[in-house]
């Protein structure tokens, strides 16, 4: 039993992914011991409105329980809080906002607003750090990065506030894990889909430093393969209570509902 809270369908618009759709991904979710995916809409993260992608969200997840909606939530659009009722409405884990990919100030008024409302309301908040390694982006492909203080200043707009951060390596984990306190660091969960394993072994002293409780399977399917994340699992000495925590426990935990 595993929970994938990093992947996505869609197209990218920098490089060709394949017809990358649901058929795909439940595909390699059998290959990954993947038994439920929470998928974003990677082709709807550029477009003016990424909520427009949504709607196919929840189409998806009606038609098969191992896929489960990570709706996009753009805050300096008008009727935003709107998608944050739809994406309880339709079970969604989180949801998610790319501000430095929407043209936003990654922790402005705007994001916190949106950290407000989904603190209030009990709803997770996913971000993405990166998508592809900085070495390959195509030259178009001009958006920042997520910066480390951005997510310290986010984690701090709302004490119930939770936020699934991906595509974070081991220095952007320790400058806010380390710079936040402990009631702060309870709230964030990391995917380890950019996170290094052997031979560096970041994971290893992550876990050692950090702990398991913080960490979530994640492939970033399909801009990464998903047997990278396994492979890294695999090659540690984990306690089943530790690996237990990071393929489902605590995923499943982090997205119960909060009122």
């Amino acid at each position: 039993m595993r929970i994938d809270v990093n992947t996505a369908v869609g197209s990218y618009p920098y490089r060709d992914v394949g017809p990358w759709d649901a058929t795909q991904l439940l595909a390699e979710m059998v290959h990954a011991g993947v038994s439920e995916a929470w998928v974003s809409h990677l082709t709807a993260v550029f477009w003016r409105d990424p909520a427009a992608g949504n709607p196919h969200l929840f189409d998806l997840a009606r038609s098969t329980s191992q896929l489960r909606p990570v709706p996009a939530v753009h805050p300096g659009l008008p009727g935003w809080e709107q998608h944050l009722d739809a994406a309880l409405a339709n079970g969604a884990p989180c949801v998610r906002c790319d501000p430095t990919w929407y043209g936003m100030a990654p922790a402005g008024e705007e994001m916190a607003s949106l950290t407000r409302a989904c603190g209030t309301r009990g709803l997770p908040l996913q971000l993405a750090v990166r998508f592809e390694d900085g070495r390959q982006r195509h030259p178009l492909d001009t958006a920042p990065e997520l910066p480390p203080w951005a997510v310290r200043s986010l984690i701090r707009s709302h004490p119930a506030v939770r936020l699934l951060v991906t595509g974070a390596d081991r220095e952007f984990i320790e400058q806010v894990h380390f710079g936040s306190t402990p009631a702060e660091a309870s709230r964030l969960l990391w995917d380890i889909s950019w996170i290094w394993g052997a031979p560096e072994d970041h994971l290893e002293l992550l876990l050692q430093t950090i702990g398991s409780v913080r960490f979530a399977f994640g492939s970033a399917l399909p801009l990464r393969l998903a047997e990278n994340a396994v492979a890294k699992l695999d090659l540690l000495e984990l306690s089943a209570a530790e690996r237990n925590d990071i393929n489902r426990d605590n995923a499943a935990r982090f997205a119960a509902r909060r009122d």
